[in-house]
């Protein structure tokens, strides 16, 4: 029976440490949401790269919130701003940046994100960074289909890996 006290006696000390550590923890109850997923997205059909953000709703989301969001621009110049309407019944909000141009390979990206209210007033403020796993130069110069159908696309015929001789290219700000 000695032994069966100090068996008892840890798993409720381990018990009293694990519901502490619960406590203890941030719930974000107050956050209306958190984000969950981030990526750049090259699509190479169409020859873009853009920037993907997931947020995952906290709690019920009120009628009439926008998200705006600040996608830093790799050309340079002001960041690129997206305002996006938030349906309350989705499981997850996709905020997606126009097609951009210049992204470089493991260099940081600013996104800010605000959750506004319908009156305007900020909800949140998120921040993040992305990093890209690969340079825009992987993308094709054109895209390599048009249509509905997913055709190829005629100004690539003779080069199929959607390389252009004397192809213009955007005028990058140096990176280093």
């Amino acid at each position: 029976m000695p032994s069966f006290l100090p068996r008892s006696l840890m798993a409720a000390a381990a018990l009293a440490a694990t519901l502490a550590l619960g406590a203890c923890r941030e719930s974000g109850a107050d956050k209306p949401f958190e984000i969950s997923g981030r990526l750049f997205e090259f699509n190479y059909r169409l020859g873009i790269a853009t920037y993907v953000v997931t947020l995952n709703p906290l709690r019920p989301m009120g009628e009439g919130q926008v998200a705006e969001v600040d996608f830093e621009n790799p050309a340079g110049g002001p960041p690129l701003l997206v305002t996006q309407k938030i349906w309350p019944k989705m499981r997850h909000i996709t905020l997606t940046s126009p097609p951009l141009s210049c992204v470089v390979k493991d260099k940081p990206y600013a996104v800010a994100i605000r959750i506004k209210d319908k009156d305007g007033t900020v909800l949140q403020k998120l921040d993040t960074t992305l990093v890209s796993t690969q340079d825009q130069s992987d993308l094709p110069d054109a895209p390599l289909v048009t249509g509905s159908r997913y055709e190829l696309n005629p100004a690539l015929a003779g080069h199929p890996d959607g390389r252009l001789p004397g192809a213009r290219k955007p005028a990058c700000p140096k990176v280093g």
